[in-house]
């Protein structure tokens, strides 16, 4: 059965995400290979700090702007409403840097939680 094409633009994100994520994975699996056994040793050492250096990861369901009246007039109860509707996607951000969007989703593993399936890698830029 041919797939539409709004269909295959909804398959393309995925695809670029495996694609990204496959590379990834190349890349590590091939610093592992080197035959440099001082370059294994460093690489191994520095990969381990790395691994473990901890970051901040926000999901951003979205935004507003209120004047200080408005906000100090909220309490238990009020509604905040966000510049994002209902189903549009959710950002990704690490350390202040937004890396992805995604959209929310249920956990299969427990239905009382939910996580973000991430849709789009962002693009980075070197840095200065």
């Amino acid at each position: 059965m041919a797939k539409t094409k709004a269909e295959a633009d909804l398959d393309q994100p995925d695809e670029q995400l495996d694609r990204a994520i496959e590379e990834l994975r190349g890349v590590l699996h091939e610093e592992e290979k080197r035959p440099d056994a001082a370059f294994r040793a460093a690489s191994g050492a520095n990969s381990s700090v790395i691994m473990n250096i901890p970051v901040d990861v926000q999901i951003i369901l979205g935004s507003t702007e209120m004047p200080v009246s408005d906000l100090m007039a909220l309490q238990k109860g009020s509604t905040v409403a966000l510049n994002r509707r209902i189903g549009e996607p959710v950002d990704v951000v690490v350390n202040g840097r937004k890396i992805a969007r995604g959209e929310i989703t249920v956990l299969e593993s427990d239905p009382s939680r939910f996580g973000i399936r991430l849709t789009e890698i962002i693009a980075g830029t070197k840095g200065a």
